[in-house]
């Protein structure tokens, strides 16, 4: 199996290298063996897990989950079940926000309609509802 340098994982991950040296401290990369010159030697699984992190962010997996997916992966015994709870988890995460994002688009929506933009600020009916105490 080939060593690579810091930057060669970075290149080949499509990521930069303080990326990786984040990775690192946070725990979701090993620290890899150093030479005798203190370059630090990775290996290509190196690659592969960080192109597994990219991907789980992408999915909106925070650090902590991904922590945790990689140790399920790592453990014997561990059932596809297992992480498909923690996707479904996720998945219904995402709903809940898409959700509130909807309710703000409508609000917005809203606001902005009812308003023609050519009254003074301070009949501003955005800013008016902004500062309302009566929330619809």
């Amino acid at each position: 199996m080939q060593a690579l340098k810091v930057g060669e994982v970075a290149k080949r991950a499509a990521v930069n290298l303080q990326t990786i040296h984040f990775y690192e401290r946070e725990g979701l990369l090993p620290k890899p063996p150093r030479t005798a010159s203190n370059y630090r030697m990775y290996s290509e699984d190196a690659v592969r897990r960080v192109r597994f992190i990219k991907r789980a962010q992408e999915l909106g997996f925070a650090l902590k989950d991904i922590k945790e997916l990689l140790s399920l992966r790592a453990t014997p015994g561990t059932r596809c079940a297992d992480v498909r709870q923690r996707a479904m988890a996720k998945l219904r995460d995402i709903n809940e926000k898409i959700g509130t994002l909807q309710r703000m688009q409508k609000a917005l929506t809203k606001l902005t309609a009812e308003c023609a933009g050519r009254r003074p600020i301070t009949a501003c009916p955005i800013l008016e509802a902004l500062d309302s105490e009566d929330r619809k």
